[in-house]
């Protein structure tokens, strides 16, 4: 590939960069859609196209960019959280909860990891696993104990004494 087109493609990824930062989803597709090359994409142009994909609420669509950039970046956590993220919402509770563990074993104190990890156990119906996540997230970062009780991946398990023991702040 010659300098210029190089660096053509490098401005395009950045332009894609910030219209996902401004929530534009659409117009992050639009210019990633004019790369040369499309065949020899990067892990970061295939999740920046998944990203795109999910914000736009095409979760399905998302997938298949974002497993070929798990294939080439297995490390990337992003990928594996938006891969779960996608996979929830179209009811593969278990698909969800798999790519959230594959991303663990890069980052195993990766609070939001495990946090969501938590959430997922939950919608799964596996309360023992969901409160030892749930655990493990607020000892990684108490801040996340603010988002509980607005976070209704817990309803199946919010009447449970352990949840509510593990959940209420004592003053």
């Amino acid at each position: 590939m010659s300098g210029f087109r190089k660096t053509r493609n490098q401005q395009i990824v950045r332009q894609a960069e910030g219209y996902l930062e401004l929530q534009m989803p659409q117009h992050a597709l639009d210019s990633l859609d004019r790369l040369d090359e499309p065949g020899t994409l990067s892990s970061h142009v295939l999740y920046l196209r998944g990203e795109a994909l999910r914000q736009l609420q095409r979760y399905e669509d998302a997938l298949g960019p974002l497993a070929a950039a798990a294939q080439k970046s297995p490390e990337n956590i992003h990928i594996h959280l938006a891969m779960g993220w996608c996979f929830k919402r179209i009811g593969e509770i278990g698909r969800a909860i798999e790519s959230l563990q594959h991303a663990l074993q890069h980052e195993p104190d990766e609070p939001l990891l495990v946090y969501n990890l938590a959430c997922y156990w939950s919608l799964a119906g596996d309360k023992p696993r969901a409160i030892d996540c749930l655990a493990r997230a607020l000892e990684l970062d108490a801040g996340y104990r603010d988002m509980v009780p607005g976070e209704s991946d817990f309803d199946p398990i919010r009447d449970d004494a352990d949840f509510q023991s593990l959940t209420s702040v004592i003053v």
